[in-house]
């Protein structure tokens, strides 16, 4: 009885860890439970559900395995349960093999919901708390854990295959799993009653700019003007609040950048996928437990200047780094983006403002450079209904009080971007850009 195929760590995306069992996705045919979530976790014949007498048969064939130091494959599970006393079929013994490999080396109970192609959001707040997004919102599920040390195991689990620390003396973590998969852990006691288990997935191919346009996320005909800002090469942030689309609007853009231009990509966590051939990724790394070993975003930022970028990217600037980067789109370094937390995009400026601070730029210093360096802010928000879309083009202008501020330009409506007071300059800047690019003119593509 051969184990067949592989399988990812999370779902079947592709970690290397546990293969899969061959049959079908539920080999021994049971049923979910009524009125459970799509993915809800179930269990074969011999298992039982998670608690009662299948639930300490699991834990007794655990700990023979442990003792062993063997893997869960069909031959050792069997042998386990014949100790224990237990005689089951192939179709129960591939179900317990299943279970202990989902808890063992797999994501446990979250594994269906992680393998869903619609899930871009798991959280698990309690044993009996998981709740995912399928981009329309936070719903709960049905997916439980037996309890709250079940949890604190697999996000330490998770924690190690990223090569990260989480246990009492460092009792949170984030990370990026070997798929991509963002993980954010918090132990108790700093998370109350439960570890905290956040988990972003990230999906391996990007979305065009087509496809955004489609989901509403960018008004009909708004990727006409997405495009010439591109092709003017003007320096733009995408701002907006967490789980707004930053990420996602970013890549798309970035697959529209010439073939011939060389992106180098700078970020805290890999999570950039833009469909183009000439990509060079950068990505931070925490100190190990000496202390030693780290290398910040400010840190690749300053070793992506040395790597002939035709567009700089920083995936999130969240700190001191901002300085090195409007230095470098003040050098030459034209076409560089990157995404910012921000509520408005009114706010942007001041959100620099505060970051610059931290790398000891003062007030003045920081506007003087940010009138030179950006040009555009695209806002993205995130309805109640969990859908997305950009909400607002912005200009940058610098007031008479030498301070920058932010001018719309266009402004979401259901059948396009409507202009508004800052789309002449938006227009000219593009029109300008483009024409030193060979791009086309953007006056045309506006109602």
């Amino acid at each position: 009885m051969a184990l067949t195929g592989t399988r990812g760590l999370i779902g079947a995306r592709g970690l290397p860890g546990a293969r899969g069992v061959a049959g079908p996705a539920n080999p021994v045919g049971v049923a979910e439970p009524s009125g459970a979530e799509p993915g809800a976790e179930t269990q074969g014949p011999g298992v039982g559900t998670r608690s009662g007498a299948g639930d300490r048969l699991l834990e007794a064939v655990r700990r023979r395995l442990a003792r062993a130091g063997a893997e869960p494959t069909p031959a050792r599970v069997a042998v386990a349960l014949r100790e224990e006393g237990r005689l089951l079929g192939d179709a129960e013994v591939l179900g317990v093999v299943a279970a202990l490999r989902s808890e063992m080396v797999g994501s446990g109970p979250l594994e269906p919901l992680l393998a869903a192609p619609e899930v871009t959001d798991v959280l698990v707040t309690a044993p009996d708390e998981v709740w995912v997004d399928r981009g329309g919102g936070l719903r709960r599920t049905d997916v439980r854990f037996p309890d709250a040390a079940a949890v604190r195991r697999l996000a330490q689990r998770l924690a190690a295959v990223a090569g990260r620390r989480l246990d009492d003396a460092h009792p949170w973590v984030d990370a990026r799993l070997p798929d991509g998969t963002r993980l954010h852990a918090v132990l108790p006691p700093v998370a109350v009653g439960s570890t905290c288990l956040s988990l972003r997935v990230l999906r391996p191919k990007a979305f065009t700019l087509e496809e955004l346009v489609a989901a509403g996320t960018v008004p009909p005909g708004g990727d006409r003007l997405l495009r010439s800002v591109l092709t003017a090469r003007l320096s733009f942030l995408v701002s907006g609040g967490t789980g707004s689309g930053k990420t996602t609007l970013l890549s798309a853009l970035l697959g529209l950048v010439g073939r011939d231009e060389r992106i180098v990509l700078a970020e805290d966590s890999a999570e950039l996928r833009p469909d183009h051939p000439h990509v060079v990724r950068l990505e931070t790394r925490p100190a190990n437990q000496e202390g030693v070993g780290l290398v910040t975003l400010r840190d690749l930022v300053r070793q992506a200047l040395r790597m002939r970028p035709d567009r700089l990217v920083v995936g999130e600037v969240r700190g001191p780094e901002v300085t090195d980067l409007l230095a470098a789109l003040n050098t030459g370094h034209e076409g560089g983006c990157g995404t910012v937390h921000a509520n408005a995009a009114t706010d942007v400026p001041a959100r620099l403002e505060a970051l610059g601070s931290t790398a000891g730029l003062d007030r003045a210093a920081l506007h003087s450079q940010l009138a030179a360096a950006l040009s555009v802010v695209l806002h993205l928000v995130r309805e109640r209904s969990g859908h997305r879309r950009i909400a607002e083009i912005h200009v940058l202008d610098r007031a008479p009080s030498g301070l920058v501020t932010t001018t719309p330009a266009a402004v979401w409506h259901p059948a396009g971007f409507r202009r508004a007071e800052g789309w002449a300059r938006l227009a000219a800047l593009c029109d300008r850009g483009s024409a030193m690019n060979g791009g086309d003119d953007v006056n045309g593509d506006m109602p």
